[in-house]
């Protein structure tokens, strides 16, 4: 976006600005409808705002509905359009393009209606609809001024939250009673940590009437990573409990689709608001007995994790460690890199007088080591990682599970690797029933459960973070029958995922 020509958020890969994404007409059409601002009633009353316009995707096709609206109900157009509908950008390029394309249509002196301005930093009046697709600019994009700004007028921008979140807080805000709100934006709000207090808010003083998610298709005039959804809500709490929920993967589909009911959320807690209903007799995984961790953070990977610490420093003080790099592809393929581990069995640093060779290697990368934000607070512990290592997990059954993973197979390490900070593990029990809850991660079934509690990343993958790990449900292992146990551990060892769902099919 820019002003005056002058870039505020600077430019993307492909030389278009940071919050320039713009909106496909059969988009803008479904949203229109799904608010009501249609041709065939009389609009000449209705206040309509678009807050960040662009070059006019949405306010020409509400223009173009006016119009239609008068000829039918005999007002004037142009009178209608100046009184009732409002739109801001803040480039005065595309409100220029935006105010001509609008005259080009037959509305007349309009030119108060479409406004070139900070919409987050202007005064706006009250409204019936909100209709529209706020920028998308990420945290470390935003200028300094606008980070307080917004921090300081707007109770959502929470933790590292991308702007679109005030956008949607500010036109929440202007809604008359029983307003109407539809946004196509990124979905990542609904699940991630910086939309916690969105959430919350719509959840306590909003109605959600309709999600469709359309990360899938094509939703915009060019390709952009942006996993849109579509939201529709209003300004009123009702006695409503569900709300409807569908995965559209054609824009062409939309009028069409399908959908579930879902149940309406009352907090900022939505991670199961998308998820199916399930048997309470399912149990978390710690329920279960199992214990979820994260790989060890160094701060420092280039010098503590390398395949050439055996020829470096002291034996009893490496390692072998294990990296997402070598769970690719459906196979554990270990590129012998070491974990330097400065530490005592009771955690306490190593003396470096003991290990000359030890000694040696940190001295030469003091520097680098004594200038991490670890180091600084204890300065006279230069060398310590971030984490604690405990060397005992090395030789413990664990589950391994990348953070982003394309894999199919889930591996169970029997004892011969440190995980890296890449890597969630799951300890507990005994190795049979580590890859019996390995093959249940596997199947359908949980991947469907985790799809519902976080977001999809590039290539649509889910994240196996512990956050998401501690809420998926699955049947408790001790009530399968041995058969099948035995059935789903052969399955596993084949990798074949649809005998695991078949046999899991008995219990869900």
């Amino acid at each position: 976006m820019s002003s005056n020509n002058t870039q505020i958020y600077t430019n993307r890969s492909n030389g278009k600005q940071h919050g320039d994404v713009f909106t496909s007409p059969t988009i803008v059409r479904y949203m229109l409808d799904l608010v009501g601002y249609t041709s065939d009633i009389d609009l000449r009353s209705v206040h309509i705002l678009e807050p960040s316009c662009g070059d006019g995707a949405f306010v020409i096709e509400i223009a173009r509905r006016l119009i239609q609206s008068a000829n039918t109900f005999n007002f004037n157009a142009s009178e209608a359009f100046r009184s009732n509908v409002r739109a801001y950008d803040i480039d005065a390029d595309k409100i220029a393009l935006c105010k001509k394309r609008i005259a080009d249509l037959g509305i007349n002196n309009a030119e108060q209606s479409i406004i070139h301005a900070d919409f987050l930093q202007t005064e706006i009046a009250p409204t019936d609809i909100v209709v529209g697709n706020p920028p998308y600019i990420r945290y470390e994009n935003i200028p300094a001024e606008m980070l307080a700004f917004c921090k300081t007028y707007f109770s959502t921008f929470h933790y590292r939250c991308d702007l679109y979140v005030p956008f949607y807080e500010k036109t929440l805000a202007s809604l008359k009673h029983g307003g109407k709100h539809c946004f196509i934006c990124s979905n990542r709000w609904f699940k991630n940590e910086y939309g916690k207090k969105l959430r919350q808010l719509i959840a306590t003083q909003y109605t959600l009437k309709k999600i469709i998610d359309i990360e899938q298709a094509d939703a915009f005039q060019e390709e952009v990573l942006a996993y849109p959804a579509i939201t529709f809500m209003s300004k009123e709490k009702t006695q409503q409990t569900t709300f409807e929920y569908a995965e559209c993967t054609e824009v062409e589909l939309l009028s069409t689709i399908a959908t579930k009911k879902c149940k309406m959320p009352l907090d900022s807690d939505w991670t199961t608001v998308f998820a199916s209903e399930l048997n309470p007799a399912f149990q978390t995984i710690e329920q279960q007995g199992f214990k979820i961790g994260i790989g060890v953070a160094t701060g420092a990977d280039s010098i503590f994790v390398s395949s050439e610490l055996p020829q470096m420093i002291e034996e009893e003080l490496i390692l072998p460690s294990i990296n997402a790099r070598d769970l690719r592809g459906n196979r554990l393929n270990w590129k012998g890199e070491y974990l330097f581990n400065p530490y005592n069995q009771d955690g306490t640093l190593v003396d470096l007088s003991q290990y000359p060779r030890a000694k040696s290697y940190l001295e030469s990368h003091r520097t680098q080591l004594s200038s991490r934000h670890v180091a600084r607070k204890s300065p006279s512990k230069w060398y310590k990682t971030i984490d604690r290592i405990n060397p005992s997990l090395v030789s413990q059954p664990k589950i391994l599970l990348p953070d982003i993973s394309g894999n199919t197979y889930i591996f169970v390490d029997d004892g011969g690797f440190y995980p890296l900070h890449n890597i969630y593990y799951i300890t507990g029990r005994s190795a049979v029933q580590l890859r019996l809850l390995a093959a249940l991660l596997m199947s359908d079934f949980t991947r469907n459960q985790l799809a519902s509690v976080t977001n999809k990343m590039n290539g649509g993958f889910s994240r196996w973070q512990s956050q998401h790990l501690r809420k998926l449900r699955l049947p408790a292992l001790n009530t399968l029958s041995s058969e099948d146990v035995q059935d789903i551990l052969l399955s596993y060892e084949r990798k074949e995922i649809a005998s695991i769902n078949s046999t899991l099919q008995k219990y869900i």
